[in-house]
Formats: structure tokens, C-alpha cells, sequence
């Protein structure tokens, strides 16, 4: 059995290096390791210039954290909320025909096209900039990405609470409120507390574009090339994300 999984493994990196080997020359893409070679002193003193952090800016980079938390937890309860009748409507084990299923995965799949960066410039110009233009971006992007694991979540479950109601004559809202619910909740709050995580560092982020959060003080500090005070808002960004992974996985594994 080892020798086969070997074998296997071999097989899958082979493939996925002429693979990458070839996208490599269609892509027409050079490396230049000397011009890589120029730019690391420049790297290393931009580095350098951020620390030690402008700690006079604390407060307001943690002020600039706050919004971005914000923008996180409203766009991650959007988004939850409404993957789940999507996700119902794309599971195929549940939709009543099967042309529901095919059209709520191709809804899904629309939706989540677009990364939250490009969304978040479509309702900047929409809306204006701001934290809504964060957080409409943050929910659009979450309810295309969680419909679609809701989805493979339902299609998942255990078939013989669902026969036993449907056996003893229950109706399509009681099978899916007795037997469907109870399996996949805890699976859908640790789905949507894996995507705050995502949801964070995207909206730390969002402000480059105008979308409000802590990435509006680093986009203006990136301008002016006031590296102190990009050092600080680095610090906040690190300590703020690692701090929910390590809170979220703690609160996942109680759940699951």
C-alpha cells in the first residue's frame, strides 16, 4: 500500500510540474534573479525605515483595526445569512428538481467570481468611499463562497434521519427542521467562523481602494512613503488577525 501511495504522489507532482512547466512558457514569463538581486538592499531599507513604528499613529491605526473588524463580523453575518437558502437551493440531495440545483451552484459561482478587491471599486463608485462600499463587498463575496460550501455541507449529510421522517409521513419543512438542521449547523457556524478569518484580512485591506477600515491609513502612509507609520499599522494588522485565527479555531474545534 506504501509503494502504491508513493507511486501516486510521484505521479501527481510529475503532472502538476508539466503542468506548471507549461503554463510557465505559454505565459511567456522570464525571471530576472539579477534584477530580484538589485532590489533586495531597497527591500531590506524600506523594512528597516518601518521600525522602530510610529507609535504617536497607535491610535488611530487601531481605530482604522476597529472598522475593519466591523466590516469583517457585518459582512461575515450577511453573507451567513444569505448562503443558506442558496446553499439549500444548490444542494442537489434537497432541491426539488434538479435544474434548481444546477442554477443556484451557477448563482454561487457568478457571485464568487469576483475577488472582494474588485467588488469593493464597483460599490465605491456605487455607494462612495467608506466602510459600506467594505462591507457590501465583504457580504457579496462571503455569500457566493459560503452558499457554495453550505451546499457541499447538505449534500453530505445522513440520509437515514431524513428517510425515517419522510417514512412516518412528516412534511418537507419538518424533515428539514428536525433532521437536516440539527447536522448541518454546527458545520455552518464553523464554516462562517473560518470565513470571518478570510473576511479579516480582506477588510484590513479593503481601504487601498477606498473601502474603509485600517487599509486607508496604510494606503495614505504608502503615498507619502511614511514608513513609520506603515510599520505601525503592520504591527496592528498582525496582532489583530492572529488573535481572531487563534480565538476562532479555539471556538471551531469546540463546536465541530
Amino acid at each position: 500500500m506504501g509503494v502504491q501511495r508513493r507511486q501516486t504522489l510521484t505521479r501527481v507532482v510529475t503532472i502538476a510540474a508539466v503542468i506548471y512547466i507549461f503554463v510557465w512558457s505559454a505565459a511567456g514569463v522570464s525571471v530576472d534573479f539579477a534584477r530580484i538581486k538589485r532590489g533586495l538592499p531597497a527591500v531590506g531599507r524600506i523594512v528597516n525605515t518601518m521600525f522602530p513604528p510610529d507609535w504617536s499613529m497607535a491610535k488611530v491605526a487601531l481605530e482604522g483595526m476597529l472598522q475593519s473588524f466591523y466590516i469583517a463580523v457585518l459582512g461575515t453575518t450577511i453573507g451567513s445569512v444569505l448562503a443558506i437558502p442558496l446553499g439549500f437551493l444548490a444542494a442537489r440531495n434537497v432541491a426539488v428538481y434538479r435544474f434548481l440545483s444546477i442554477f443556484g451552484k451557477q448563482v454561487l459561482n457568478a457571485i464568487r467570481t469576483f475577488p472582494e478587491l474588485i467588488l469593493a471599486v464597483f460599490f465605491v463608485a456605487s455607494y462612495g468611499p467608506g466602510p459600506m462600499a467594505g462591507l457590501m463587498a465583504v457580504g457579496v463575496h462571503s455569500t457566493g463562497m459560503m452558499g457554495k460550501l453550505y451546499a457541499d455541507i447538505i449534500e453530505g449529510i445522513d440520509r437515514g434521519p431524513v428517510e425515517a421522517l419522510v417514512s412516518a409521513g412528516a412534511s418537507s419543512f419538518e424533515v428539514v427542521r428536525y433532521s437536516i438542521l440539527p447536522q448541518v449547523i454546527p458545520e455552518f457556524i464553523a464554516t462562517s467562523l473560518y470565513r470571518f478569518e478570510i473576511n479579516m484580512r480582506a477588510a484590513s485591506t479593503l481601504g487601498l481602494v477606498g473601502a474603509g477600515g485600517i487599509g486607508v491609513l496604510l494606503l495614505q502612509a504608502l503615498q507619502f512613503r511614511r514608513w513609520p507609520i506603515v510599520g505601525m499599522a503592520l504591527i496592528i494588522i498582525v496582532v489583530a488577525v492572529t488573535i481572531i485565527d487563534y480565538a476562532s479555531a479555539f471556538i471551531r474545534k469546540r463546536i465541530v
